[in-house]
């Protein structure tokens, strides 16, 4: 008997439904080559529905996901609704309350795609950032004094405990051990300043490397990152590191590996429910053209897939994906790809028969 998943799936805000329907598209497809079932459950959580109920998520709306195997989102942010309400009361809520502590970006530049770096090819750009994904900056700790006046005081405090920071570090180990790529882990810190919290990075860092002779460890301050990133890519293999670091040096992964219409990402919680989506935004000027690039929600899909155990059939969604970069679309960028957004669906799953 073929294995059924249940995968809860929010298409969200501008055209996330768009990439989304291609993402489901080559699931199917590979699903039933590969002799497995996929079980689609819609959620409309997003834009539309809080403006006509006011409600962000239902009350039920974490119990309800939960009963699922994976959630596949497409994008979340509506130009009628102030910043920070979806964002807060749906990305932030569901990676707290589902407890998924890592955030998975892969980065890599596949063939056929243009890269800013000047002689920098896929050779060169083949990366995984491992981003704690509920404690730091984002945890929401903090609050405001006297606002709107000469003597406004605000303070966002950073939230890192021996557990969060330890349960993320042995992922990556684990993750960089099972990659069996370079065999190297990064930790992205800035130990020279900000010397509690990754006082407490590098001290477990070390610590659990201990356990793990076969894996090469390295540091670096997050600002010299940066400027590796784009000057000698090809020293990382696998980088740690946590919640606001982690947002922003991914953006700049993204960038090298072609732009956010390639980059796909995880939040995972390695014994729950996770959660898979393409980085980039709704793009809400582009919505209903059919132009819009689907290939980071597919290349997710991929992702998700992996996830679930379905190593094999993820790798081949990954390589449809390739093949498509390298001799089909012309650019990642929407109304230039050559396709329309339903023309590169199809022929991801071309690819993929």
């Amino acid at each position: 008997m073929s294995k059924t998943y249940n995968i809860a799936v929010i298409p969200g805000d501008g055209t996330g439904p768009e990439v989304i329907a291609e993402g489901v598209k080559v699931l199917k497809a590979e699903s039933e080559k590969s002799g497995f079932r996929l079980d689609f459950t819609y959620y409309d959580f997003g834009g539309d529905r809080y403006l006509k109920t006011g409600e962000v998520l239902p009350e039920n709306a974490v119990t309800e996901l939960k009963k699922h195997d994976a959630i596949y989102l497409g994008a979340i942010g509506h130009p009628d609704v102030k910043p920070g309400i979806l964002e807060k009361g749906i990305l932030l809520r569901l990676r707290f309350e589902l407890d998924q502590y890592i955030n998975l970006r892969p980065v890599k530049l596949y063939p056929g795609i243009e890269c800013p770096l000047k002689d920098k090819g896929p050779d060169d750009i083949d990366f995984v950032v491992i981003r704690e994904n509920t404690e730091g900056i984002y945890a929401g700790a903090g609050g405001v004094l006297k606002k709107g006046t000469p003597d406004e005081v605000a303070i966002q405090d950073s939230i890192n405990t021996r557990k969060g920071v330890e349960r993320c570090i042995r992922y990556a180990f684990e993750y960089c051990k099972k990659r069996n790529k370079a065999n190297k882990l990064t930790l992205c810190g800035k130990t020279n300043v900000l010397t509690f919290a990754f006082d407490l990075w590098e001290r477990t860092f070390y610590e659990v490397a201990k356990e793990y002779p076969g894996i090469k460890t390295a540091y670096a301050h997050v600002d010299a990152i940066t400027m590796w990133f784009v000057k000698n890519p090809e020293w990382f293999d696998v980088i740690v590191t946590d919640n606001m670091f982690g947002d922003i040096i991914t953006d700049l992964g993204a960038m090298i590996q072609g732009g956010m219409g390639i980059a796909a990402g995880g939040n995972i919680n390695p014994e729950g429910v996770s959660m898979f989506e393409p980085i980039g935004g709704s793009a809400p000027k582009y919505k209903g053209q059919n132009i819009i690039n689907p290939l980071a929600a597919i290349c997710a899909g991929g992702l998700m897939l992996e996830s679930l155990g379905e190593t094999e059939s993820g790798k081949a969604i990954e390589k449809a994906v390739m093949n498509v970069t390298a001799n089909n679309i012309k650019s990642l960028a929407a109304g230039k790809m050559g396709y329309s957004t339903t023309e590169v669906g199809d022929l991801v799953v071309k690819n993929l028969k």
